[in-house]
């Protein structure tokens, strides 16, 4: 049978397996103590390929539909996402950004080359006030990324009173003068992106040295209070965190760590959509390495922040293939099944974690890397990845409830990992939702789900899954894999009782 599959699956038609496996789940309804943060949810938009200029913004003159700029397909999908918190202008890009070149009448903004993403020459037509604005139509909390690498302190310094002063200050005058009367409110700003490498390939020690300087006179203007986040470290860099939390301490409020699912630096990264089997279950494994990443750099934190002030903001993560062929667009990549799964088994993960972690933010919004959807000119598509956020966005703000998990394992290069993620949350009305992803790719699993003294009357619940895991949505065929009504689920005085497929991903919600 496995050999069967794996030769159907480089043909990319699979037939779904009768092979079965069972599970059991014990959620601990009554022990809930930590909230989900809701910006775990968060997005990225960079100045990357088209994630920004035929992505989000198109111009008000454009013949694709818009709302001032903004085309209203892309608007309205990320509306249904609820998205708590976007960050942007970077990544690498936000070191080389200087954000005056993005403000005033359109036609008068100098042209830059963007020297990180292929050189491309871009107008500046979407800038500060552009992006302030798209928060405010998504109802979403602005993440702003600050120039340390090549930006001086009194660029940040001014950047932070154009958008927050309130009052008649030489910045609030000219925010005026481009047409914003009231300041916008910014919460999150990160100083510093990927200091250690694009950002300026410094030292820990030297970092937290700028930190501390260019923080400092990052005021707070008028009401608007700031949750300053620090460069953090990428993936296994553990001395950097661990130098972060003994220099800077609680002079930042966050500090931000990346992951990425990537075979490596150098060379071919693999295809988005023909892979193997053992690629993928390498894909699974890698993706849940990250828990094991996430706890060490919360025992460093723990060591130095024990009263849990500073939190982990995880503001880069997801999948990394090569460039689509063909593609012109930089880090332009398909999103298949197998996105949609590690979407799906982070996003469980992060949750379990939300005492520390307190956002995420994976890459990238739109035509980028793991992104919700992808766009050609008038033309635009859901992702897998996409439905997995619009089927996990329940748990936003609710209470994480503890979980037991007894199932099969799968093996990956002698590593073995579990073929069941799940994750379970009670909300503000008492309604618990369990999310779980199946990744056995051969294997439909019988769950039984035991949640003790919690009282249930019906369960209703999604489905998302496909005939292979390599498949993904195209713009002529965008509903391959598209969430559908589950009905495999019984309750009885014994507890629930769920059937989910092979390679499938169900979200749940107790009544």
């Amino acid at each position: 049978m496995k050999k069967l599959f794996l030769a159907t699956l480089l043909m990319g038609s699979v037939t779904l397996s009768a092979q079965t496996s069972t599970s059991k789940i014990t959620i601990h309804a009554d022990q809930g103590k930590n909230v989900i943060n809701k910006e775990i949810y968060g997005q990225f938009a960079e100045h990357l390929g088209t994630c920004i200029y035929g992505g989000i913004w198109v111009g008000e003159n454009s013949p694709i539909p818009n709302t001032k700029g903004y085309r209203n397909d892309v608007l309205n999908a990320l509306k249904q996402l609820h998205i708590p918190v976007l960050r942007w202008p970077g990544g690498c890009f936000a070191d080389e950004y200087h954000w005056m070149d993005g403000i005033g009448p359109k036609e008068k903004r100098a042209k830059i080359v963007n020297n990180n993403w292929g050189g491309v020459v871009e107008d500046n037509s979407f800038g500060t006030n552009e992006f302030f604005n798209l928060c405010e139509l998504l109802e979403t909390e602005p993440y702003l990324s600050g120039n340390v690498g090549s930006g001086s302190v009194e660029e940040m310094a001014k950047w932070v009173e154009y958008i927050t002063s309130a009052g008649d200050s030489p910045m609030a005058r000219l925010r005026r003068q481009n047409g914003r009367e009231k300041p916008w409110k910014l919460k999150y700003l990160g100083v510093g992106n990927e200091s250690w490498g694009c950002g300026g390939n410094m030292t820990p020690e030297y970092y937290s040295d700028l930190y501390r300087r260019y923080s400092t006179y990052c005021r707070e203007y008028d009401g608007n209070k700031l949750f300053k986040i620090g460069s953090g470290a990428s993936d296994y860099d553990y001395k950097w965190t661990e130098t972060l939390m003994k220099n800077v301490g609680d002079r930042m409020q966050g500090v931000s760590l990346h992951y990425y699912t990537v075979k490596g630096w150098n060379g071919s990264k693999g295809s988005a959509t023909k892979f193997n089997k053992d690629e993928y279950l390498w894909t699974m494994d890698k993706c849940l390495e990250i828990e094991d990443v996430v706890k060490k750099h919360i025992a460093i934190m723990d060591k130095y922040d024990p009263t849990n002030k500073v939190g982990l903001m995880v503001d880069e993560w997801g999948t990394w293939w090569d460039q689509e062929p063909g593609s012109t667009s930089a880090l332009y990549q398909q999103n298949s099944m197998r996105d949609a799964f590690v979407a799906a088994l982070s996003l469980n993960i992060f949750n379990k974690y939300t005492e520390r972690v307190k956002m995420t933010n994976i890459a990238q919004v739109v035509n980028v890397l793991q992104a919700m959807i992808l766009t050609d000119g008038p033309k635009m598509v859901l992702t897998p990845t996409y439905h997995v956020f619009e089927m996990y966005k329940v748990h936003m703000g609710a209470t994480n409830l503890p979980i037991e998990l007894q199932c099969d394992s799968l093996v990956s290069n002698n590593k073995k990992f579990a073929a069941v993620s799940v994750s379970a949350s009670k909300d503000a009305k008492g309604l618990i939702h369990v999310t779980l992803a199946n990744v056995d790719p051969d294997k439909e699993q019988k769950i039984e789900i035991d949640l003790g003294n919690a009282k249930i009357a019906k369960v209703s619940g999604t489905i998302l899954t496909a005939k292979t895991v390599d498949a993904y949505n195209t713009f002529e065929n965008p509903n391959v894999v598209a969430p559908a009504v589950f009905k495999d689920a019984k309750v009885s005085k014994k507890g629930l009782f769920i059937t989910v497929p092979a390679k499938a991903i169900v979200s749940l919600e107790l009544l």
